[in-house]
């Protein structure tokens, strides 16, 4: 059972920071608009945890390792973590200004990554630093992204031309 809510709290929780950060930045960057990105956020603390926790449920039956009692735990874990971290996403969003929010988001859940990474890679034995600063790559990534394709999604639908955006 221990193995069972380790893996849906550490899948959820990672699912939790890398997800809502990226919806977040993408929605920032393409509307500025803080409902916009509260509804977002809202949107994937249901919606994501729900499919996360399903994913996790189907591959844990997969495996045919666990029981259907250590089955349940990981899926529920996942749900409630991703569901429940997500959701801390909200509190800069509706007290700051939106940009400030997001740098505090930012920081809280690359905070989070840091934290996690270190307890793994102590528990494994392995060099925390080398593990913190690959998961913190990963998430870098998907912000950066996010933000351009935000940027992208946001100058085509006011209405500029793809294909003149494009250079085409």
């Amino acid at each position: 059972m221990k193995d069972s809510l380790r893996t849906g709290l550490t899948f959820g929780l990672t699912s939790g920071v890398i997800t809502t950060l990226g919806l977040m930045v993408g929605l920032h960057s393409g509307t500025h608009s803080r409902l916009v990105v509260i509804g977002g956020i809202v949107t994937i603390a249901v919606a994501d945890a729900f499919s996360d926790a399903l994913g996790i449920h189907i591959s844990e039956e997969a495996e045919h390792v666990h029981n259907t009692f250590e089955i349940w735990i990981s899926t529920l874990a996942t749900f409630a973590s991703k569901f429940l971290f997500a959701l801390t996403f909200v509190v800069p969003v509706i007290f700051l200004p939106l940009t400030t929010a997001i740098i505090v988001s930012l920081v809280w859940g690359f905070l989070i990554l840091t934290l996690l990474s270190l307890h793994i890679a102590r528990a494994q034995g392995n060099n925390p630093w080398k593990v913190v600063g690959e998961h913190l790559l990963i998430a870098g990534v998907v912000i950066i992204s996010t933000h351009y394709i935000g940027h992208f999604v946001g100058r085509v639908c006011s209405g500029k031309d793809v294909v003149s955006m494009l250079g085409l």
